[in-house]
């Protein structure tokens, strides 16, 4: 599961970031590391970018960048 899979309201962990080079260095920049708990806030009329909460702050990322992000959410059991 992907950040980009994530509904509105729902909050995950970071499992595992894709991707390479400077556009996971930007996301890391952002402050999305493995282990960081994200609450996503709401999503823009046409879909892109989605709002989120990350470290106390409010983040727009591109569906892009969030398909990246691998998370684990809070309402599934994590895996051993």
């Amino acid at each position: 599961m992907t950040l980009r899979d994530m509904n509105v309201g729902e909050t995950c962990t970071v499992k595992r970031l894709n991707g390479e080079g400077a556009v996971k260095r930007r996301i890391m920049d952002m402050g999305i590391t493995k282990g960081v708990e994200i609450y996503v806030r709401k999503l823009a009329p046409l879909g892109d970018p989605i709002e989120i909460t990350v470290r106390g702050y409010e983040l727009s990322i591109r569906k892009a960048d969030a398909d990246m992000v691998e998370v684990i959410s809070e309402a599934q059991p994590i895996p051993e």
